[in-house]
């Protein structure tokens, strides 16, 4: 099979060499032929040394590689990368699972298909293109995702129509790719949860904070906790099970907080301490009273490009002096980002500044991030895109 050939600029070969798996737009000489977006096309030095193969795409980022090795792009390589990232999931505990059978398959430049994310949600996969090359190869990564996952697999739920880069024209909507049975329960640690897969945020849940709820949990005992963002009540139904005196939750979405009180009728039936509120997050501390002595912080990316940076920063540090200030003496604060273009360094300053600010005595308990099945790519640290502080607040 031949492709189209991508040729780099002299010395613009290094970050391919160092594994890094993308290729941006101003490193090209010349392309042969003509690629279509989506495309696969081999890439080579100004020397014609051959690099990588990987899919071609209109924008900054003109290639994402699928392999450094000169191969074929056919259902055996799916199935070989599915195959790979399943039994990485099977030794961590996560598939197969008895108390939990929610967890992320595959992530992108995590797992070598940069492009593609796929969640588990008991027996439906639902898979999130992010690239033009991985919508081509819908149907192929569907047929390997059922050879790989056999009778545990049932439905495939393609959920890329707000993913694709608009450009594309590809006119995508959301659908079953294969079966069509609909669960909208999942179980995580033992906890069920509604999952809108459909409608709902990235794939439905976040499973990225799995590993945090449950060292929330462990710090719960005997407070009063405000799930800040809560979205479905993620932390909440931990904060719950971890005897918290009183949980509120709080979104500027009345969906969100639908499916959270949905989610804690699911888990703890007619339980009084737990209210939720639709409201916006500045609002709501401007009238609380210093009443909790947990906060979780976990606000939507605020940066999603380098562009907003600044305002984002701000927008972090505002929001983490306000906890600081209503936060009781001995309190606990989970506060997060996950803003890909926030690195731990800045995120971290940023709540340093919001603590100075406030004058109060702050110590470090964790350092957080996201959990195994969400890997990091050694040669892409952008990969490591939630960051997230524990602290204790005198």
């Amino acid at each position: 099979m031949s492709y189209h050939s991508v040729i780099l600029k002299p010395k613009k070969e290094e970050s391919l060499q160092r594994f890094h798996p993308w290729i941006f737009s101003g490193a090209i000489q010349t392309i042969e032929g003509t690629p279509e977006e989506g495309d696969l096309v081999e890439v080579y030095t100004a020397n014609r040394y051959f690099l990588a193969i990987g899919h071609y795409q209109i924008g900054s980022i003109a290639v994402r590689i699928l392999s450094f090795d000169r191969t074929i792009i056919d259902n055996s390589f799916w199935r070989e990368r599915i195959r790979t990232a399943y039994l990485l999931r099977l030794s961590l505990g996560l598939a197969g699972a008895e108390n939990n059978n929610t967890y992320r398959l595959i992530h992108g430049e995590g797992d070598h298909l940069p492009g593609l994310v796929i969640d588990i949600y008991a027996h439906t996969a639902v898979m999130q293109a992010h690239s033009v090359g991985m919508h081509h190869a819908r149907h192929q990564i569907t047929e390997a995702l059922r050879e790989v996952m056999g009778d545990s697999l049932r439905t495939v739920y393609y959920k890329s129509e707000a993913t694709l880069p608009f450009k594309a024209n590809l006119a995508v909507e959301d659908g079953c790719l294969y079966g069509g049975e609909i669960e909208d329960i999942a179980v995580e640690n033992g906890l069920k949860f509604y999952v809108d897969w459909q409608k709902g945020q990235k794939t439905g849940f976040f499973i990225d904070q799995r590993d945090n709820r449950l060292l929330l949990e462990s710090y719960a005992k005997n407070r009063s906790v405000l799930n800040m963002f809560c979205y479905t009540g993620g932390f909440s139904f931990y904060a719950m099970r971890g005897k918290a005196r009183t949980v509120h939750s709080v979104d500027s979405s009345s969906r969100a907080i639908s499916l959270t009180r949905k989610n804690i009728e699911l888990n703890f039936p007619d339980d009084t301490r737990h209210e939720a509120y639709a409201e916006d997050a500045f609002k709501y501390f401007a009238k609380a009273e210093n009443a909790y002595d947990l906060i979780i912080l976990d606000p939507p990316a605020f940066a999603k490009h380098k562009d907003v940076l600044r305002n984002a920063l701000q927008g972090y540090r505002k929001l983490n002096a306000v906890a600081f200030d209503k936060i009781k003496p001995g309190g606990i604060l989970f506060t997060f980002s996950c803003s890909q273009v926030v690195s731990k360094e800045t995120f971290r300053l940023t709540v340093f500044s919001a603590a100075a600010q406030s004058g109060r005595r702050v110590k470090i308990l964790h350092q957080l991030t996201q959990p195994a099945d969400h890997p990091i790519n050694i040669y892409h640290p952008e990969g490591e895109y939630l960051k997230g502080l524990a602290l204790h607040v005198e």
